[in-house]
């Protein structure tokens, strides 16, 4: 029985220490990620100065002298991802809704597997999709890549938007039923309310996919490093400037566009940040 004991005692700190190791690689591969981003970006912030890096409305890598303004690449980023939210977080959530509350399990047996399916497809088969439906219809454009993302950001938050209302304790269902109130009454009155944490975190994570999505959005987007003026303009994305130049960029231009990468990366945290500041919030 000591034997036993002792045994079991054995595999608990083993596994403890498999689960801390897991832990710590996490750890470090963001920490390692976070010092060649800065090690090698913040110093050409200092060469090109930080105000005309970020406020610069010009992207001329070969012209002499070389000028290196991201403004309307982060115009770009922030347009489209607005888009892809008005198009996708509605969606989604209806969608979220259907499927836990009102689809029949036949009917569900069939969706889910399509949702899922969704998930998995490759970001240049979405963008050889958005060539041939969406851009005949929409030009290469804002409006384009927002349609494109926003079916894209879909799989993400239908399925945790869904797994959150399943989360939700039955008797809040029940006890809006016994008050009177009619099926849908209870679902978007009791239910989704309760539910509100996981859903915000299905659309932050939906918001962190459309941000970072580079292949899809420059096959759709047009690739114009310029401010636009309309949804039907062309835009560049920060994304789309890094992948497009990084492999013939070198020196100075190449510190640059590692530069773009800390200020989309630093996009990311403070959209992390502000949802865990708004989930203390609301609990």
């Amino acid at each position: 029985m000591g034997c036993g004991a002792a045994m079991n005692a054995l595999r608990e700190k083993v596994m403890r220490g498999v689960f801390m190791t897991a832990a710590l690689v996490s750890i470090l591969a963001v920490a390692l990620i976070c010092v060649f981003l800065f090690a090698n970006g913040l110093p050409v912030l200092g060469k090109i100065g930080i105000f005309n890096f970020l406020l610069g409305q010009e992207w001329s890598p070969a012209d002499d002298p070389q000028v290196f303004g991201i403004l309307p690449m982060i115009l770009g980023s922030l347009y489209v991802t607005a888009g892809a939210i008005v198009v996708g977080v509605p969606i989604g959530i209806l969608t979220a809704v259907f499927l836990a509350r009102v689809c029949p399990a036949k009917m569900y047996a069939m969706i889910k597997p399509g949702i899922d399916l969704l998930a998995g497809i490759p970001s240049v088969v979405y963008g050889f999709f958005g060539m041939a439906v969406i851009v005949p219809l929409a030009g290469n454009s804002i409006l384009a890549a927002s349609l494109l993302l926003g079916v894209m950001i879909l799989p993400t938050i239908i399925t945790l938007a869904e797994s959150s209302l399943r989360a939700v304790p039955q008797s809040y269902y029940e006890g809006a039923l016994a008050l009177g109130a009619g099926h849908y009454r209870s679902v978007f009155r009791i239910l989704l309310p309760a539910a509100k944490s996981g859903i915000l975190a299905a659309v932050i994570l939906g918001i962190g996919r459309a941000i970072g999505e580079t292949m899809a959005v420059i096959m759709v987007a047009g690739n114009q490093a310029r401010i636009p003026g309309s949804p039907f303009q062309g835009v560049r994305t920060l994304t789309a400037n890094i992948v497009i130049e990084m492999g013939y960029a070198a020196e100075m231009h190449r510190e640059a566009l590692i530069a773009t990468g800390v200020v989309l990366f630093v996009f990311i945290l403070l959209i992390n940040l502000s949802f865990s500041a708004l989930k203390r919030r609301m609990d």
